[in-house]
């Protein structure tokens, strides 16, 4: 993602001083959530942790969830599991959204969804093709309703 100052929020550019000071927290509490997996830096080659603006609003929310709602590091990290399942739902729903806006009306009457989200336009009679990978698809016919 690019940020609204042009820079990608997902860049690994805070050393963890820096981003320990920008959160709010010692350093050590970062490598702590590091190693619960609460939040994932980049690595240098000398194995240096590095982090992104992303990464800096992650830990500052971490912070909210344990000291304003008095959430333990558990129940956060579960949270945190949730939130990142929901934005990945968005990403794959807005992907959908834009394959099926590229389609004609009769396409978008007719298609074939896979688990992974990925839509073909079917003819009617036409049955979706099965993928090798194990992946199933199912068939939907839209019906739009007329409204009065």
């Amino acid at each position: 993602m690019v940020s609204s100052h042009g820079l990608d929020d997902r860049a690994p550019v805070f050393v963890i001083s820096v981003a320990a000071e920008l959160s709010g927290m010692h350093p050590q509490t970062l490598r702590q959530y590091d190693r619960l997996g609460l939040v994932s830096p980049r690595r240098t080659r000398g194995r240096g942790r590095r982090y992104s603006t992303r990464d800096i609003e992650r830990l500052r929310e971490i912070q909210a969830l344990s000291q304003e709602q008095g959430i333990n590091l558990a129940g956060i990290k579960r949270i945190l599991e949730l939130q990142d399942q929901v934005s990945a739902l968005h990403e794959q729903l807005d992907a959908v959204r834009e394959n099926l806006g590229t389609m004609t009306p009769a396409q978008r009457r007719v298609f074939a969804a896979d688990r992974d989200g990925e839509i073909s336009a079917l003819r009617r009679g036409e049955r979706p093709r099965r993928r090798t990978t194990g992946s199933g698809s199912a068939m939907v016919v839209w019906r739009p309703t007329r409204r009065p």
